[in-house]
């Protein structure tokens, strides 16, 4: 993360003494990247954190990726997927397409999750529909349509729908940290001014979480697969914590699209960079204004990477006749050429604005196929650029 934070109570010096009112010590937890040469956070809490009274295996019920061969563009409708073993967004995820360095998958929440951790990377949640809480081991987070969460590798938490909710979430798992792209920050980490976002749009947690409990499970996912750890105290105890890695929110919203007198390459609508990877946030903006301008894609090729569109709001001008509408997901792998829809360019001209909300994840290695791809995907999509009555 950019910035320091410090919530809750801690010690004015750290790894001090710093007692609790019945005179014991809290116990420090130090979470830091990259063998703590990187950020890190100090957690205080109440008990020790490592208290673990069981570990056992959980079978990974996510599914197999298959390659994406024949080579071929795809449409996944998601809201056509099945809900999943769970009705949560954790056990409930639908793998849809993945790779060595990112896993995509979509869940449709309407129950608490369990308890998580990912032991692999920072985990990056997009907000279709609804609203919730994310409790984390760092405090909550009030969640709603429209928003990013970042949430770091190991840390505790779950997602909590409000009562009568269903959440729609589209969730990145990454093998490494996702944050913002270097090209956004000054050598100390502020935001820069030509940034499209900054500190004052970000969400963080303002005060503890404390939750009582015995024998809790909680969930953990590495390499190896899933495991059940049963600790002896419930997780949330931390009193206070301060430091530069804590989960965060950040709503699309937020993010103040960069426009040009032509079109602009997707870089600019870049939001977050992970390893091998790069999310995009296109919002509601001003189309290109020279006279001639041609507001919608060209035709393009990326050579070096898969790219996944998830299109969440407004009307997709450029790719009508498609069949694409809310929820819908588009893979266009390395080594196809795609663009506008057969009459998207002419139509296009002359428009003023779009009010299309979409994320995009180009990865800089080929995407494999989860089954959720396979069960809810639109079988003519590759033959729509062939504009009717052609030969």
């Amino acid at each position: 993360m950019p910035y320091y934070r410090a919530v809750g109570d801690i010690p004015r010096k750290r790894h001090t003494q710093f007692r609790r009112p019945d005179g014991g010590l809290y116990s420090e937890e130090l979470m830091g990247q990259e063998g703590f040469s990187s950020e890190s956070a100090l957690l205080y809490h109440e008990r020790p954190p490592t208290a673990v009274r069981a570990i056992e295996a959980v079978d990974d019920v996510s599914g197999q990726l298959r390659p994406n061969y024949p080579l071929t563009p795809r449409h996944v409708r998601s809201h056509k997927i099945a809900v999943g073993p769970s009705d949560n967004a954790v056990t409930g995820r639908r793998l849809m397409f993945g790779n060595a360095d990112v896993r995509l998958s979509y869940c449709l929440a309407s129950e608490p999750s369990p308890l998580y951790r990912n032991g692999i990377g920072d985990e990056l949640l997009y907000i279709e529909a609804g609203s919730g809480v994310v409790e984390t081991v760092f405090g909550a987070l009030a969640v709603h349509t429209g928003d990013y969460v970042v949430v770091p590798t190991a840390t505790t938490y779950r997602v909590v729908p409000d009562d009568g909710e269903a959440v729609r979430l589209l969730v990145a798992e990454a093998r490494g940290h996702i944050g913002a792209p270097a090209r956004y920050l000054s050598k100390r980490g502020q935001f820069l001014e030509h940034a499209p976002f900054c500190e004052r749009d970000l969400r963080l947690p303002q005060a503890p979480l404390l939750m009582q409990g015995e024998d809790v499970e909680v969930l953990v996912r590495t390499r190896s697969g899933m495991s059940k750890f049963v600790y002896a105290h419930h997780p949330f105890d931390v009193v206070g914590w301060d430091g530069a890695l804590y989960p965060y929110a950040l709503n699309i919203s937020d993010f103040e699209p960069i426009t040009g007198r032509v079109h602009q390459p997707p870089t600019v609508h870049q939001t977050f960079a992970g390893p091998n990877f790069v999310v995009c946030s296109f919002v509601p903006r001003k189309l290109d204004y020279h006279p001639d301008a041609i507001p919608t894609p060209y035709n393009h090729a990326n050579v070096d990477s898969d790219e996944v569109l998830f299109y969440v709001g407004g009307e997709f001008t450029s790719r009508r006749g498609s069949g694409i509408g809310h929820g819908s997901l588009t893979l266009h792998p390395s080594g196809h050429t795609h663009g506008p829809q057969p009459g998207a360019v002419e139509a296009s001209l002359g428009v003023e604005r779009t009010d299309e909300t979409a994320v995009m994840i180009d990865t800089f290695a080929p995407l494999d196929l989860g089954p959720a791809a396979f069960e809810s995907e639109d079988p003519d999509y590759a033959s729509t650029w062939v504009a009717p009555g052609a030969g």
